[in-house]
């Protein structure tokens, strides 16, 4: 006879279901897993014997055969300890074979017999409960899966023996309650920011449609306390939103104690990380910074001292809003559907022509160091504009700015506007993976079918964007990113059509090139309504 139990192994956030066969038979005594598993699989068998041995039990003296199949789907992770564990303990006649059906299994094993924590307990919960099936976990993990729904069956032992009793009657395992939300990060006020009048529209702008931004500016220009206070401008994540970020942190291993928040990821690489580091991979494929900033913002700093190969691997991630790494025997798949911010200094030392101040490198000096960073990554920049110094009488002045909540409350607005009309256009039907994530909602991120609809510029808008199209040399990318921008400064206005000032509102964010071939970030005060 062969006693089966059913376990997942996972694939970016998806869990694909693993069956767990362990079949005892005659021969050299001996214990054998099959199936494609990785070293930390292939070293469950010791966890298991010496698992076994703490609650009393000895291994049978026959050869002990697992395999888990489809044996040609990768196994990875120290979570098939456990189902191997119930298996072999069902083959063994301990428990009951039908004890665990309607029930997925993970969970690594201590030498003690106790069930430690494994990466990716959220995700295994969605996945249990779409196949109408329960889920036993390590007791760290409970309040983690329990944000899966009240209605999934969860069992969440701490340790061998407790899950034992539990099926022999003896003992009452009680469904683990959720974690609690996290409170809100403290905010950084924008009223802290002294001068710079320009960067914080454009700023309420990329909050409003969740567009990227590009500062250009001299070291203490304010670049870095902007980029700070964009997440409190932004609103707080939707339940489903917060489904998708923390499944992703769930498979990162960053969730403690089952507690989530619904404040959005704010990720601040510093610029020596690697292509795997910020794009995901390695061993077990883990998700990078860019998936670990889906739905919020990634920001990098000193924009051209990130590798140019590293800045490159971001712009699939900016159109498609995934990830996907690419191995010689699977392909995994994680959301990247976030907001990039970013900020360099003008040139190596520091101010560039701008500021007046003679270059000790040469001429050249700001041509070589922004041509670190691509054009093509360049124009995937929806705002891209320049922090001038900020003058004494800037900084002797009293605040007087707006707060962070009159700001966010606007922006608030403008979201919600977005949200409507976007539900109202797309078509929310969805299958397989595609339906455990959201449809994007900000302008920045909606399809262009979509955008065609609903960002077409009165005459006067639509000859002054054909205008700037051919003198500006813009791409159709640039055009249609253009478009977007506009869009949300009419959602910010509250009207319902795209005029000739949103237009040129829009162009003026745009980036351009002299005739060196430098890049020139033109900044111009908001054009009045026209």
């Amino acid at each position: 006879m062969v006693a089966e139990v059913t376990t997942f192994a996972f694939e970016g956030v998806e869990a694909k279901p693993v069956r767990v066969q362990v079949q005892l038979i005659g021969g050299q005594n001996n214990f054998v897993i099959v199936g494609l598993p990785d070293k930390a699989v292939s070293e469950a068998r010791e966890r298991v014997r010496a698992a076994f041995s703490a609650i009393g039990l000895g291994m049978p003296p026959k050869r002990v055969i697992c395999n888990l199949a489809p044996a040609d789907l990768p196994k990875e992770g120290s979570h098939f300890d456990l189902p191997i564990a119930l298996a072999l303990l069902a083959e063994m006649g301990a428990m009951p074979k039908d004890a665990v059906e309607g029930y997925a299994i993970m969970g690594e094993l201590g030498l003690d017999g106790s069930i430690l924590p494994s990466a990716g307990a959220l995700p295994a919960a969605v996945g249990a409960n779409s196949r109408t099936l329960g889920l036993i976990c390590p007791a760290a993990n409970g309040p983690e899966a329990a944000w899966a729904g009240a209605d999934v069956d969860i069992l969440a032992p701490a340790s061998l023996i407790q899950l034992v009793n539990h099926f022999k009657g003896t003992q009452i395992l009680s469904r683990p309650k959720t974690g609690a939300l996290k409170p809100s990060p403290e905010i950084a006020d924008l009223k802290d920011v002294k001068g710079q009048e320009t960067a914080k529209r454009a700023l309420e702008i990329a909050a409003a449609g969740g567009h990227n931004l590009l500062m250009l500016g001299p070291p203490g220009s304010g670049k870095s306390m902007l980029a700070a206070r964009l997440p409190g401008l932004l609103p707080p994540l939707t339940p489903e939103e917060m489904l998708e970020v923390s499944m992703i942190q769930s498979m990162a291993g960053l969730i403690e104690g089952g507690t989530l928040t619904r404040a959005r990821p704010f990720r601040a690489p510093h610029h020596s990380a690697s292509m795997a580091a910020m794009v995901g991979g390695g061993m077990r494929a883990k998700p990078g910074e860019a998936s670990l900033a889906h739905h919020g913002i990634l920001f990098l700093d000193e924009l051209p001292e990130f590798t140019p190969q590293v800045l490159d691997s971001l712009r699939q991630p900016l159109e498609t809003g995934d990830v996907m790494i690419a191995r010689a025997n699977a392909h995994v798949r994680y959301p990247a559907r976030f907001q990039l911010v970013a900020a360099m200094n003008p040139c190596r030392c520091g101010h560039g022509k701008a500021s007046g101040r003679a270059c000790g490198r040469g001429p050249n000096c700001e041509q070589v160091y922004q041509s670190r960073v691509s054009g093509p990554f360049l124009d995937r920049m929806d705002l891209a504009i320049e922090t001038p110094p900020v003058s004494a009488l800037d900084m002797t002045a009293p605040a007087t700015g707006e707060t962070t909540a009159i700001v966010a409350s606007r922006v608030a607005k403008a979201r919600d506007i977005q949200t409507a009309r976007a539900q109202e256009l797309q078509n929310t039907k969805a299958t397989n993976t595609e339906a455990m994530f959201s449809y994007p909602r900000t302008n920045a991120k909606l399809p262009d079918s979509i955008l065609e609809k609903i960002a077409t510029p009165d005459k006067k808008g639509a000859a002054l964007l054909t205008r700037a199209a051919e003198s500006l040399n813009l791409s159709a990318r640039a055009y249609t990113r253009t478009l977007r921008v506009a869009r949300t400064l009419a959602d910010l206005e509250g009207e319902t059509g795209i005029k000739r000032h949103h237009i040129a509102e829009a162009i003026s964010y745009r980036r351009r090139e002299d005739d060196s071939k430098q890049i020139s970030l033109k900044t111009q005060s908001p054009p009045s309504p026209a």
